[in-house]
């Protein structure tokens, strides 16, 4: 046998053998079942569509994104029992989860959304807006920020709109 031959030889045993082995551990994987959890419930992946919408919680529309360099920001923010967040806007659009407690969010025309644990919320753009837990654990809520590159993505109420509104009643 040439060397030539003997190299073709040696490479169809081992494609042979790379295959038997495709194959047995294929088969293995089928006899095994799909993976289970301890419980023995099947395990499957699900996907839940917490909240999708052009429009925040109180019914305004989004305003279109920014134009530059995006930059996508997630906080986890803790905010203790009996605690109230000061006034304050988001110039960005932005969405989050409450994963604990509760939270009652109000804008300061006075529209307000009570959230529990599980909740997902699209929140307002440049409007002002505050929350407060009124529960007696700390709420925790994830929030996603689609913001731009260098740009805040909350801010504290503007002086123009305490001028031009005045005084609001939070009560």
């Amino acid at each position: 046998m040439s060397v030539r031959a003997a190299t073709r030889h040696q490479t169809r045993l081992k494609t042979r053998r790379c295959w038997l082995a495709l194959l047995l551990i294929g088969g293995g994987l089928l006899l095994a079942g799909p993976r289970t959890l301890a419980d023995g419930e099947p395990a499957e992946v699900k996907v839940q569509t917490l909240v999708r919408s052009g429009q925040a919680w109180n019914g305004t529309q989004l305003p279109a994104y920014p134009s530059g360099e995006p930059e996508v920001t997630v906080l986890h923010i803790t905010i203790p029992p009996g605690v109230r967040l000061p006034m304050h806007i988001h110039p960005v659009i932005n969405a989050g989860m409450l994963i604990r407690g509760q939270l009652l969010v109000i804008s300061e025309a006075g529209a307000k959304v009570q959230l529990k644990a599980g909740d997902g919320l699209i929140e307002m753009v440049n409007q002002p807006h505050y929350g407060t837990n009124n529960g007696n654990e700390a709420a925790e809520i994830v929030v996603v920020y689609a913001g731009v590159k260098g740009k805040p993505i909350t801010g504290p109420r503007p002086l123009a709109w305490c001028k031009s509104r005045g005084p609001i009643a939070l009560d």
